[in-house]
């Protein structure tokens, strides 16, 4: 237990390291790409456009990375107080790029502004809000810009100092390979990004500062060590390994997904030493010829990372010769592990199964309930279940009407309700949540009855725990909740009064996105249009999506905005999006896109219906199979 609320841990403040930079990963590559055109040893040297340079790094980035910061805390005050306090870092240390300062004076900033408003909150005389939150705003920030500016920006200075001077020194010793013995084990336990952007960016763009370009941009991105792997199966696997392994191989190497050969080397742990010695070899060529880039390649393809390659001496070939160098180590110790050891066609499903697990969710196909980490054993007498998830008005809501109609049919008089996280009554006895979230939840209640699921619209999922409760009663609490069933907990939705809020013109059929982000915002958009929701609301969905995933199952997905973000919806209201190819989901294809904007509980009728209606993986079919919006929208009603 211990270990594994240590690893949560780890992979939260991580993902949340990362979380900063990865937004603006778009704007690092511009940066990169401006540095190699038109620095005067760039492709095409250009004296008044290279004079982009400098500014773009000294201030847009870092306050980029602190707007951002303050924004995961504290929504769009929080992202204000958080840049305004990462100038004063910037103006603090104007010879250092400020990135690890804005990593923190911008959460810094937006955790101040937060306690302030919860400690007026309820107490500003009506007609004077705004007047309290732009001058409160202001004072704060301006107090921690000053703050930073004389002692945090010196310090952060400081210590950027001493990193790059411990990496100078890693290369000067030849030491620097030996980093591939914790960076690869890492990213199969999912921690890539938070390694990658959360420590390596920071301090490799401080290095570019000074020497041009950075080997640490490709301690993680080198994509040799999983293709060696994924190469050694296409020729010596067997099985479905053996036949998904070229597939993957083109997604790996020039998609840049390296999360997709790591079931591979989870089915043979063994394999591990293969791509801690590809990337030591691959590390270790890049010292040797002077390797690296001039910014982050996101993700780790091969395109990405010629296209931040510089131009100057021998960095083309020290790159490419560093990738070939680690595929071919990675390849041949891979091969000789094939060779020798035994393999069996199931592994790969169960190494995937494996992968799903190790990140914080259950195989698709799994109709298990898990249960994990109680205290004590089930309730003797369960009278109140909550579902709970970040905002507690979209996959919570769901999964309660889901469960409430199932404990309708089973004749158990029991509260079946939903929640956020950070409102779960005291008294609640079961609390069932995603499981990246279960162990907030604990932490929350830790006297409840835990329940993780993986997929909310899969009824199976619940049958164990209708059987449960149904076991723990006596024939004559049955004969008493037959008797007053007519007045159980949970109605059917009525889905005829809910017109207003799934209108046709928000209701879209085959519809295309090259990734998740880019359906959320579309859906957020029509959210904004429609005038469900302000403008805030569309990052505020994309926050969420990053918390946890909001695929709920059965091809179907819900994306909405934090629970902070509420206070940005105007009045209830839902998009729905038909994606026939469909548009991953952290490794999961969602065919039907819910937007969902709720206010007042108004939305959760027509959110039990959408809930019951997709169920049932037939009546998902139907709906991605319809070839308008008004046959969409009848069968919906229809059901």
């Amino acid at each position: 237990m211990a270990q594994s609320n240590i690893k949560v841990a780890v992979q939260k403040f991580g993902n949340f390291l990362s979380s900063m930079v990865m937004p603006n990963i778009g704007a690092f590559i511009a940066w990169g790409l401006i540095t190699a055109l038109f620095i005067p040893t760039g492709f095409f040297p250009n004296e008044k456009l290279g004079s982009l340079v400098g500014p773009m790094v000294t201030y847009l980035l870092p306050l980029l990375i602190g707007y951002t910061g303050g924004k995961l805390v504290h929504d769009q005050r929080g992202g204000v107080v958080g840049a305004i306090a990462t100038m004063g870092v910037i103006v603090g240390a104007p010879d250092t790029p400020m990135f690890l300062g804005a990593m923190i004076m911008g959460p810094l900033g937006a955790y101040v502004i937060k306690k302030f408003d919860q400690a007026i909150e309820g107490k500003v005389r009506s007609g004077f809000e705004m007047l309290v939150n732009n001058f409160s705003a202001g004072i704060l920030g301006g107090i921690l810009a000053v703050l930073a500016f004389l002692g945090i920006g010196p310090a952060v200075q400081a210590f950027t100092k001493v990193l790059v001077a411990g990496v100078d020194w890693l290369i000067a010793a030849g030491l620097l390979p030996l980093t591939s013995i914790l960076i690869e084990p890492a990213k199969i336990l999912f921690l890539n990004n938070a390694i990658n952007h959360g420590v390596m960016t920071p301090i490799g763009l401080e290095q570019v500062q000074s020497a041009g370009r950075s080997i640490l941009f490709l301690l993680e991105a080198n994509p040799g060590p999983g293709f060696g792997v994924l190469l050694a199966f296409m020729i010596f696997g067997r099985g479905m390994a053996k036949q998904s392994a070229a597939g993957a191989g083109i997604i790996h190497f020039f998609g840049g997904i390296h999360e997709i050969y790591f079931p591979y080397v989870l089915m043979k742990p063994m394999l591990l030493v293969s791509v801690i010695l590809g990337g030591m070899s691959g590390v270790f060529t890049l010292v040797l010829l002077g390797g690296g880039l001039v910014a982050p390649a996101s993700p780790g393809s091969i395109l990405a990372i010629m296209a931040v390659t510089p131009p100057e001496g021998m960095a083309y070939v020290a790159n490419i010769a560093a990738i070939a160098v680690a595929t071919t180590v990675s390849f041949i110790i891979s091969a000789i592990i094939l060779k020798t050891g035994k393999q069996t066609e199931e592994d790969i499903n169960e190494a995937t199964k494996k992968m799903k697990e190790m990140k914080g969710k259950k195989g698709s196909d799994s109709n298990e309930t898990a249960v994990v980490a109680n205290n004590g054993t089930f309730p003797t007498e369960v009278n109140k279940i909550v579902f709970a998830c970040d905002a507690g008005m979209g996959s919570s809501a769901m999964g309660a009407s889901l469960l409430r109609k199932k404990v309708k049919e089973a004749g158990l008089n029991i509260n079946v309700t939903n929640t956020a996280i950070s409102n779960i009554p005291a008294d609640t006895q079961v609390v069932i949540t995603q499981e990246e979230l279960t162990p907030r939840a604990q932490n929350k209640i830790p006297t409840a009855f835990h329940i993780s699921v993986d997929n909310f619209l899969s009824s199976p999922e619940y049958d164990h725990l209708i059987a449960r409760l149904q076991n723990d009663i006596t024939e004559e609490q049955a004969e008493l909740i037959e008797e007053s069933q007519e007045d159980a907990v949970g109605v059917e939705p009525n889905m005829d009064n809910d017109d207003d809020m799934l209108l046709e013109e928000n209701i879209f059929i085959g519809k295309e996105f090259a990734n998740k982000e880019e359906a959320i915002r579309f859906a957020g958009e029509v959210l904004v249009k429609a005038g469900y929701v302000e403008d805030s609301y569309v990052d505020a969905m994309i926050d969420r999506e990053n918390m946890t995933s909001t695929y709920m199952g059965n091809n179907v997905a819900i994306p909405h905005g934090t629970e902070e973000a509420k206070k940005a919806v105007i009045k209830s209201g839902f998009t729905v999006i038909q994606v026939p190819n469909g548009v991953d989901f952290n490794g999961e294809q969602a065919k039907l896109i819910f937007g969902i904007a709720g206010k007042d509980g108004t939305h959760l009728d027509i959110l039990s219906g959408i809930a019951i209606i997709c169920s049932e993986q037939e009546n998902v079919d139907k709906m991605v199979q319809a070839k308008t919006v008004k046959e969409l929208k009848e069968i919906i009603n229809s059901k």
